[in-house]
C-alpha cells in the first residue's frame, strides 16, 4: 500500500511518498516558486540520492507531472508505474464548520473547500488546485483532504466565540477554528502513546512552535482551546505574524491611510519577530545569535515571544485543571534549547521545572524535559504531519 503526500501551498507543492506497511518514505521533496521564474525541484530517497534543479513549469498541474515522472524515472524513481499509488492525501487548511474529520474528496468537499475561499484565501485554493491537479494526472486514485481546522471542532462554543454581534458569526463563520490541526492531533496521539496511556485519559498542553505558533488545550483527546482563531494570524508571536493585538490599532492603521492590504501584509509578513528584533529575519536561531551578541531589540523580541508562551500556559493549566504534561513541537519546540530554557524557566509556580541536561540532550528527538520532582512534564515531541495525513488517509478509506 502506497500513499502520495500532497502539501499544495500559494507558490509551492511539498509531496512525500509512504509504504504504509512499514510507514516508510519512500520519497520526498517539493516545487518551489510555482508561478514566480526559475521554480526549483528538489527530490530526495532516503538512501542519501537528492535531485535539484530548475524546471519550468507554471502551475500546480505542471508540477504535479514532474514529479510524477520523477517518481517513476528508471534511474531516479521508486516506482514502476503511477498505478502503484494506492491513494492521495492532501492537506486542506480550512474546512469551516462543514468538514469535521478526514474526507474521500468528491464533488460536495470541492464546493466546501471552495465555500472556505474568503476564510483561507491563500492556502484553499492552492489546495484545491493540489487536488484538482491529482484528479487529472492519476484518474480513478481516490483523494482525501486532511484540514487543519478539523482536530480544533470540539471546542464548545464558549471557546471558539468571538464577544461581537452573534449575528457576525451566523451570517459570515466568524469564529475562532484553529489551525496546525495535524501537527497538534499527531503530537496528541505521540505523546500518550510516550506517557503510556489512552489517548482518552490524556490531559495535555500542545506547543506547536515554528515560523507559525499555535497551542492547544487537549483533554481527553478533545481540544477545549487553541490560540489560533478565524485566521492563523490570533494567538501566539510568530515568526512574522503579531499574534494577539487590540483590533483598534488596525482600525488606527487604517485610518493613518494604511490600505486593508497593506495592514494585512504589516501583520502577517513585517510583524512578529521579524518586526520586533530589527535583524531583517524572523528566524528563531537568527535571533538567538543577535541577543548573544548584544543586540537589545533581539532579546526584547526574544522576551515578548516566550511571555506570551508563558501566558497561554498558565491559561491551559488552569482551563485544564492541571495537565499532565505539555509537549513541544515544531521547528522551535524541537530544536530550540534555549528559548525552551526561557520558556520552562518561568513555570515554576505552576510545579513544572526545567532540568538543563535533558533539556541539551531533546535536540530534535522525543524525550522529558523536566526533572523528577515535577508536579507535571514537559516533554519534546518531534511532529509528523505528512504521516499523520497518510494515517488519515488509510483510515478514512479503510484500507486496513
Amino acid at each position: 500500500m502506497k500513499i502520495l503526500v500532497i502539501n499544495a501551498g500559494s507558490s509551492s507543492m511539498k509531496f512525500t511518498l509512504y509504504s504504509m506497511e512499514n510507514e516508510q518514505i519512500l520519497a520526498k521533496g517539493l516545487f518551489e516558486r510555482l508561478g514566480y521564474d526559475k521554480p526549483n525541484m528538489v527530490y530526495k530517497r532516503p538512501d542519501g540520492y537528492k535531485f535539484e534543479a530548475e524546471i519550468p513549469v507554471k502551475n500546480h498541474v505542471e508540477a504535479l507531472k514532474k514529479i510524477c515522472e520523477k517518481l517513476v524515472d528508471p534511474e531516479d524513481g521508486v516506482l514502476k508505474s503511477l498505478s502503484e499509488i494506492t491513494a492521495i492525501g492532501h492537506r486542506v487548511l480550512h474546512g469551516g464548520e462543514k468538514i469535521t474529520a478526514p474526507v474521500k474528496i468528491d464533488d460536495k468537499a470541492k464546493e466546501i473547500i471552495r465555500e472556505c475561499f474568503p476564510l483561507g484565501p491563500l492556502h484553499n485554493p492552492a489546495n484545491l488546485a493540489g487536488i484538482e491537479a491529482c484528479e487529472e494526472e492519476m484518474p480513478g486514485v481516490p483523494n482525501v483532504g486532511v484540514f487543519d481546522t478539523q482536530f480544533h471542532m470540539t471546542m464548545p462554543p464558549e471557546a471558539y466565540l468571538y464577544a461581537i454581534p452573534y449575528d457576525f458569526y451566523k451570517k459570515y463563520g466568524i469564529r475562532k477554528y484553529g489551525f496546525h490541526g495535524t501537527s497538534h492531533h499527531y503530537v496528541t496521539l505521540a505523546t500518550a502513546k510516550f506517557l503510556n496511556q489512552k489517548v482518552e485519559d490524556t490531559t495535555i498542553i500542545t506547543c506547536h512552535l515554528g515560523n507559525g505558533c499555535s497551542m492547544a488545550a487537549v483533554k481527553n483527546s478533545k481540544v477545549i482551546d487553541t490560540t489560533m482563531g478565524l485566521t492563523p494570524l490570533e494567538g501566539l508571536m510568530m515568526g512574522t505574524r503579531c499574534g494577539d493585538l487590540d483590533p483598534a490599532a488596525v482600525i488606527r492603521l487604517v485610518d493613518l491611510g494604511h490600505t486593508t492590504a497593506e495592514v494585512d501584509k504589516i501583520l502577517n509578513k513585517q510583524s512578529g519577530l521579524y518586526g520586533v528584533g530589527d535583524i531583517n529575519s524572523g528566524d528563531m536561531r537568527d535571533m538567538l545569535a543577535a541577543a548573544e551578541k548584544g543586540s537589545e531589540r533581539a532579546e526584547l523580541a526574544l522576551k515578548m515571544f516566550a511571555r506570551r508562551i508563558v501566558k497561554y500556559i498558565g491559561a491551559y493549566y488552569v482551563l485544564l485543571d492541571g495537565p499532565q504534561a505539555i509537549s513541544f513541537t515544531g521547528g522551535v519546540g524541537e530544536f530550540s534549547v534555549p528559548m525552551r530554557k526561557r520558556i520552562m524557566d518561568q513555570l515554576g509556580s505552576l510545579g513544572l521545572k526545567l532540568d538543563d541536561g535533558r533539556n541539551a540532550e531533546c535536540f530534535g528527538k522525543a524525550g522529558v524535559i523536566s526533572t523528577d520532582d515535577s508536579s507535571w512534564k514537559a516533554i519534546v515531541m518531534p511532529t509528523d504531519e505528512e504521516l499523520m495525513i497518510a494515517r488519515s488517509v488509510v483510515d478514512t478509506l479503510h484500507l486496513k
